[in-house]
């Protein structure tokens, strides 16, 4: 029989915390937060909220860190997999909708603040994962234009904005246990992406 193992004392409780401040940022933005409005949100006295966290600064930290530890993991499985350019294109906006039903608030924090946070020394990774997500998906579109998946006067800075805009936008109103899932959200848009809205292209 397997023993289950054991929370260490204080763990669920910060990780409930965690989820706390990540609603509350996404709503009402990181400046406008403080540790009182977590903790009022938490119901508990802010002073018990440094139990747990030193500053609002270690709560964004926590939550916008690993968002991009699961997003990144799930992107190099996918890198790894040695599919072709479409398979990959396809896997990684799965993936990305995947992260987003898992750490929806933190998607919207990384969309609306990552570009300030990432002044800040102790939020510089924000800047290097948005350039490695850049290289990651421009590397693919330009593998899909060199063995012909994708056309071939595809302009890739545009076409590399469109998708990255297009996908991430969906947390502002993409809610987990909604009618339709990640999973069903996903296939929408590679088909329109890839395969367009009309049935028939318009010669010009």
């Amino acid at each position: 029989m397997v023993t289950p193992k054991k929370t260490a004392p204080g763990a669920g409780r910060r990780t409930e915390l965690l989820a706390t401040a990540a609603e509350v940022f996404a709503e009402l933005g990181y400046n406008a937060t403080t540790v009182r409005t977590i903790a009022d949100r938490a119901g508990m006295l802010a002073g018990s909220l440094y139990y747990h966290f030193d500053s609002k600064e270690s709560m964004a930290d926590e939550i916008l860190s690993a968002f991009l530890t699961d997003l990144w993991a799930g992107y190099q499985r996918i890198e790894e997999a040695g599919l072709g350019p479409r398979e990959t294109f396809e896997g990684l906006v799965t993936e990305s909708f995947r992260q987003m039903e898992r750490h929806r608030p933190a998607v919207v924090i990384y969309q609306k603040e990552a570009r300030r946070l990432a002044s800040q020394e102790r939020f510089r990774y924000l800047a290097d994962s948005q350039e490695r997500f850049q290289k990651l998906w421009t590397r693919t579109l330009e593998r899909g234009v060199a063995d012909g998946s994708f056309r071939s006067g595809l302009d890739i800075p545009v076409a590399y904005r469109f998708v990255r805009d297009t996908v991430w936008v969906a947390a502002v109103w993409f809610r987990p246990g909604g009618r339709k899932s990640a999973a069903d959200i996903a296939e929408q848009y590679t088909s329109m992406v890839l395969d367009g809205i009309a049935t028939h292209p318009v010669a010009r």
